[in-house]
């Protein structure tokens, strides 16, 4: 009952930053968690970030914490994702995810939702 769209995702050199963003339509009035997962090649799916409803609480997973910043505006029903200072080892497949749960969680399948994925490729 929700669907996501990200987009910002392309090609970037070492040291740049990007700017993700995911749209969630449908059945969005409730409060929920926004988050940020990725998958290299040959890698597991890592989470990013993850943001919260109330006042906004967020999360970051130990590779990206201190570059990356996780945002949302709840009136757009957007979650946003601002990387700086990107690295190669950051090179992947960003999803957005939303889980319908009020606490923030890192794993996957605590998330009911997916969008298809952008990708974010990082040159050295």
């Amino acid at each position: 009952q929700v669907q996501l769209v990200e987009s910002g995702g392309g090609l970037v050199q070492a040291g740049g930053s990007l700017r993700l963003s995911c749209t969630a339509s449908g059945r969005t009035d409730s409060s929920y968690v926004m988050g940020w997962f990725r998958q290299a090649p040959g890698k597991e799916r890592e989470f990013v970030a993850a943001i919260g409803w109330s006042r906004g609480s967020t999360y970051y997973g130990d590779s990206v914490k201190g570059r990356f910043t996780i945002s949302r505006d709840n009136a757009k029903n957007t979650v946003y994702l601002q990387m700086n200072s990107l690295k190669p080892e950051d090179t992947a497949v960003y999803y957005c995810a939303v889980d319908l749960g009020e606490l923030i969680s890192i794993h996957r399948h605590d998330y009911n939702y997916w969008g298809q994925g952008t990708q974010v490729s990082v040159s050295s």
